[in-house]
């Protein structure tokens, strides 16, 4: 059951995203994804100029008469969204964690799909799907889908996004439009991502923290794995060591940048704001009250707009 001050906080989310997708998004959403072709939608006498291949020859030799075919594109899309729910999403340096972005920007895709007539779903995954709901239309589903991303109590920590990938590929067998909501801090993902993007449009989205191979100097450090619990001290004041890690971390970047060329993927990449980032008067706000907004709105608007450009061309 939800509580009415969960109701209170999801019609709040509700109206901030909404105006964002009507103001900013318009127009993007529909202009970028294509539906999955085109539909017959009825018959009419043939005209001169019409294309010959488009005549029904079935209603043209019971009437005695010549009729074409007229089609309409066929727009309903399905639009999956698959968000990371491990622990590594619940922590880290920024101001808003990455599950609570990764709600606003499952907010805004989902409104942006509903308000185009499309279905959505979703799949949260930690190591495995921990919670799967079937795509459907209406603003009312948009709102159980948002309530599952905001508040589901995962039951396990660790990542497994190819899983989570594996999944998408076997329960969805009608082509669709995948945003896959992640940190991307596991390994063994660029397979499944290969298989997944040869039948359905994956949309990696990227969620980066502020400090990205940044390791500041404080001294001995308490370091905490929140998916295997291993707890280790770290000298930060070596200089030896923020090197090392900065090149672990680059590395790897490198190594998910080089993947999303080789598979030809869009991926949308989110720097997280650190609380020195934000404006006065937000830092005593909570998360729900922040109108803070933009730092996932322009990498989602200039994905649209280069994927636009790339449709045009």
């Amino acid at each position: 059951m939800i509580t009415r001050e969960e109701i209170r906080l999801l019609r709040r989310i509700e109206i901030t995203t909404n105006r964002v997708v009507h103001e900013t998004l318009a127009g993007r959403y529909h202009s970028v994804f294509k539906g999955r072709g085109i539909a017959f939608a009825e018959v009419r006498p043939y005209q001169p100029g019409d294309e010959i291949r488009f005549i029904d020859w079935n209603v043209t030799a019971r009437t005695g008469h010549p009729f074409v075919k007229l089609f309409t594109e066929e727009r309903e899309l399905t639009v999956m969204l698959l968000v990371d729910r491990s622990a590594s999403c619940g922590v880290g340096l920024s101001a808003s964690t990455k599950a609570e972005v990764a709600t606003r920007i499952g907010a805004m895709l989902a409104f942006s799909a509903v308000s185009n007539n499309d279905r959505v779903g979703l799949a949260l995954f930690t190591d495995r799907i921990e919670r799967f709901v079937p795509p459907r239309k209406g603003r009312k589903h948009v709102m159980r889908v948002l309530a599952e991303i905001k508040d589901y109590p995962a039951r396990r920590t660790a990542t497994d996004l190819g899983a989570a990938l594996t999944f998408l590929h076997r329960s969805t067998r009608r082509r669709c439009i995948a945003f896959a909501v992640s940190d991307f801090l596991c390994d063994g993902w660029d397979r499944p991502l290969a298989v997944a993007a040869q039948r359905h449009d994956v949309v990696p989205i990227v969620l980066e923290e502020p400090l990205q191979g940044e390791l500041p100097d404080v001294g001995l450090l308490h370091a905490f794995d929140p998916e295997t619990g291993e707890l280790v001290v770290v000298d930060t004041g070596s200089r030896r060591v923020r090197t090392e890690y900065k090149r672990i971390t680059e590395a790897a970047v490198a190594r998910r940048e080089r993947i999303f060329q080789q598979l030809r993927v869009d991926a949308i990449r989110i720097r997280l704001k650190a609380w020195s980032e934000l404006p006065e008067a937000e830092r005593g706000l909570s998360e729900t009250e922040r109108a803070r907004s933009d730092e996932f709105v322009k990498p989602l608007v200039s994905f649209f707009e280069r994927r636009g450009r790339r449709i045009r061309a």
